[in-house]
């Protein structure tokens, strides 16, 4: 919804084209057991790796034990906060800030209340941790070994988590940091065992689990799977966990702060932030848009979308405003920008987890500071968030540069407001969304069940409504799991394909890369290769003739 600098490709309707521009590679493999690949990976870390997977470390206590000492030799055992103890609140502090700030309305809300609470907590003195010995033993304690092999923790199919580089527990998305710090100190022995050699750990298989390991500026970030995805995949996870990290404290307080205090526990600046990390890490688990890097408009007629960008671009045109958008349902609406300015997917992203975990946005305008990695990772943009009705549904946000510049957007708010609602543009929003965007049946093709497309051009992209027969939970979590396989096919780093035609048990794929756009189609399981091929084309068509009222073609500038 940002880039327009590529330009769109036309789209070939042609079958015959379509046969001859592209090799076909047909499998019958089942997804997720095909390809198997182990990077970085030596025979000395397996049963190391096996011990991680099952939660038991004792068998493997004197090896990493002989780690830990290697590592506590070349590092300060006293923590940083002990130290210099301004720097832990000065950063509580500040992280504190840059989550949320208040609302300016006469009642404070109770996220307020706790974050204020969180503040007051962050002036106490840090409390003294005693140096710890470089031979300290690696047996958990019970209450830790029972939390590790309950059979709720590992059960889950996906685990994240964050340490810093002296192995200090961040974030985990399954229980709490506390309960697993021999968990994490394994990890970062594990990791610190291949640096050693000069080396980096990517990623490692241990029977049915993948480890996928990524650096980032003192962070740690680990990503253990037993489902869908595959090792890029989790990387691009790891990524966007890393940028919801910079949203809240900037690469330039992140590096400075580990490059003055090695061993700084960030969990203090990051505390009431783990909402934004879990609602993330849950979007990516039904969202398509975090997976193809693109986001999704909402279906609207192109003369009301047209109403409401002008609208932003007459009322919202003031110095220092970067930025205009409207989302709804996680879905955008309209956006308008300054010039030689963008907006990349993953940052509008970042807004999105935004506006769909906190709820206080909807008792009030709001300001807060939030920084976008991508379009400037060491400074922070200040954020008007308001909704425009009163059912919440559509939020309007303003971004800008000047930290002073709340009451003259919120002026501008009222005066959008006034506007939308004159043209009735508020209602066919609202419209819009009860009709839950477009059925597959409205393409008239009568052998497609579902299907994903991308402008690779706007980075934007559309899907009908989820149907029969992927109506339940389990059978929509199947069904992406089987986009996840077309995806990591096409997109090999060894051997990219162009176009895939795969036949399952129970269902038919094709997965279709150009220039212009991504195409993976899902139909069923009786359907051949030249009827797919004939329904792609078909659908084609339809997105075509559908182009202006599905996607955002024109880029709007202040």
């Amino acid at each position: 919804a940002t880039d327009h600098r590529e330009a769109e490709q036309p789209v070939n309707t042609s079958d015959s084209d379509f046969q001859e521009d592209a090799e076909f590679v047909e499998t019958n493999c089942v997804p997720g057991k095909c390809d198997s690949a182990v990077f970085d990976t030596t025979d000395e870390l397996d049963d190391l790796t096996l011990s991680l997977a099952n939660g038991v470390i004792q068998n493997h206590r004197g090896t990493i034990t002989s780690l830990i000492r290697k590592r506590a030799k070349r590092s300060n055992t006293l923590t940083d906060e002990e130290a210099d103890p301004d720097l832990a609140n000065s950063l509580a502090s500040e992280g504190a800030n840059s989550i949320e700030r208040s609302e300016l309305s006469s009642e404070l809300s109770e996220e307020e209340n706790v974050k204020n609470g969180l503040e007051d907590l962050s002036l106490q003195d840090t409390e003294s941790v005693p140096e710890e010995s470089p031979s300290v033993t690696l047996i958990p304690s019970s209450s830790e070994a029972d939390y590790v092999n309950s059979l709720e923790w590992k059960q889950q199919k996906k685990h994240i988590f964050i340490l810093s580089e002296s192995g200090k527990p961040i974030y985990s998305r399954h229980g709490s940091e506390d309960k697993l710090v021999t968990v994490m100190g394994v990890m970062q022995a594990l990791v610190s065992f291949v640096q050693d050699d000069k080396d980096n750990l990517r990623s490692m298989v241990a029977g049915d689990h993948t480890f996928v390991f990524m650096n980032r500026d003192h962070l740690t970030f680990v990503g253990v799977t037993r489902g869908r995805e595959s090792i890029q995949q989790m990387l691009l996870q790891l990524m966007y966990m890393y940028n919801q990290v910079i949203s809240v404290l900037t690469h330039s307080t992140l590096v400075r702060t580990f490059k003055q205090h090695r061993n700084f526990d960030l969990r203090r600046p990051l505390s009431g932030a783990e909402k934004f990390f879990d609602n993330l890490l849950n979007l990516m688990d039904v969202e398509p848009g975090l997976l193809l890097t693109s986001v999704r408009c909402l279906p609207l007629d192109s003369s009301v979308r047209d109403v409401v960008s002008q609208t932003i671009v007459q009322h919202a045109k003031v110095k220092d405003l970067v930025f205009a958008l409207i989302i709804a349902q996680n879905q955008l609406v309209a956006l308008v920008r300054m010039k030689r300015y963008y907006l990349h997917p993953m940052d509008l992203h970042l807004i999105i987890n935004l506006i769909n975990a906190s709820e206080s946005f909807k008792a009030a305008e709001s300001w807060t500071p939030i920084c976008l990695p991508k379009f400037d990772a060491t400074g922070f943009l200040q954020a008007y968030v308001s909704y425009l009705d009163e059912d919440c549904q559509s939020c309007l946000l303003l971004l800008s540069v000047d930290i002073e510049a709340f009451y003259t957007l919120s002026e501008c708010r009222a005066k959008i407001k006034e506007r939308l609602d004159r043209y009735n543009a508020l209602s066919a929003i609202g419209n819009s969304l009860q009709r839950n965007s477009y059925s597959v049946q409205q393409c008239s093709i009568g052998d497609l069940r579902h299907f994903l497309y991308k402008a690779r051009s706007t980075a934007q992209y559309t899907s009908p409504e989820l149907g029969p027969p992927y109506n339940t939970p389990e059978q929509q979590d199947r069904l992406f799991g089987l986009y996840h396989f077309l995806h990591d096919k096409v997109h090999s780093v060894s051997r990219p394909l162009k176009l895939l035609y795969h036949v399952g048990k129970y269902e038919t794929l094709l997965g279709w890369v150009t220039q212009g756009f991504e195409l993976y189609a899902v139909f069923g399981p009786l359907v051949t290769k030249n009827v797919a091929i004939h329904a792609v084309n078909k659908l084609l068509r339809w997105i075509k003739r559908e182009e202006d009222r599905l996607f955002i073609l024109s880029s709007v500038t202040f």
